[in-house]
């Protein structure tokens, strides 16, 4: 047992040390962008669009839409899910790629209003810090879920959800049925493939893997399926 310690220990320290570089970069790189541009400055310019959606007018279906496929944590952890990201890390090495990334939407919130979306370990560093951050200084989970849902790309020239609904379904927020709300969930992850107007198959796809991700955390039942995809 004593030697197994050793060998995590000495583990956990070489990563460090290879690690050491890209975490002093993306610090100084989450110094930069917060001095650049103060988190409530920013804020406030976002809160200021035409098209801002509160909390209060995002349908229920679509809220439990983009938890169950973005980040199933999100009222848990304190803007880094250590856990998505261990299992990430280990899927990236398996793939030798950087293709999972185990972001939270605070992350995503920070990626779209402070960084640029170029996959590179100093910037999901600085993600991690800037995440830690604006959970401290914003009032609430709901502020964080509104910004990030008034900040994504959706397509078709739409950066926030009240856009993406009249664009697509030609509707407001509060008109939206179940399946419409559920299909707006899934398309930021990837607007260029998953946009209804672009690629209609694929859209449906992944309107399928959010369905079923809400399965898995019980935001759906099974037999509730076939209604919403009917409707």
């Amino acid at each position: 047992m004593k030697r197994i310690i050793k060998i995590i220990i000495a583990i956990i320290v070489l990563c460090l040390a290879i690690l050491s570089p890209f975490i002093h970069n993306g610090y100084d790189m989450y110094k930069e962008a917060l001095n650049e541009t103060p988190i409530q400055e920013v804020v406030k310019s976002i809160k200021e669009k035409e098209d801002y959606a509160n909390f209060s007018e995002l349908p229920q279906t679509y809220i439990n839409a983009v938890l169950a496929v973005e980040d199933r944590r999100f009222y848990i952890h304190s803007g880094v899910d250590v856990i998505s990201i261990g299992r990430a890390i280990i899927n990236d090495i398996k793939t030798l790629s950087l293709a999972e990334g185990g972001s939270t939407i605070t992350q995503q919130l920070c990626k779209n209003i402070f960084f640029t979306q170029e996959k590179r370990f100093e910037r999901k560093i600085a993600e991690m810090f800037m995440a830690v951050r604006l959970e401290k200084e914003l009032k609430s989970k709901e502020e964080i879920f509104e910004l990030y849902v008034n900040t994504s790309y959706f397509g078709g020239g739409c950066y926030t959800v009240k856009e993406a609904a009249r664009y697509y379904y030609d509707k407001e927020l509060d008109e939206l049925n179940d399946n419409e709300c559920i299909m707006l969930a899934g398309i930021p992850n990837a607007p260029s493939v998953y946009a209804p107007d672009v690629n209609p198959e694929l859209a449906k796809q992944r309107q399928m893997q959010v369905i079923k991700k809400m399965v898995q955390c019980g935001y759906l039942k099974e037999e509730e399926v076939e209604k919403i995809l009917q409707e």
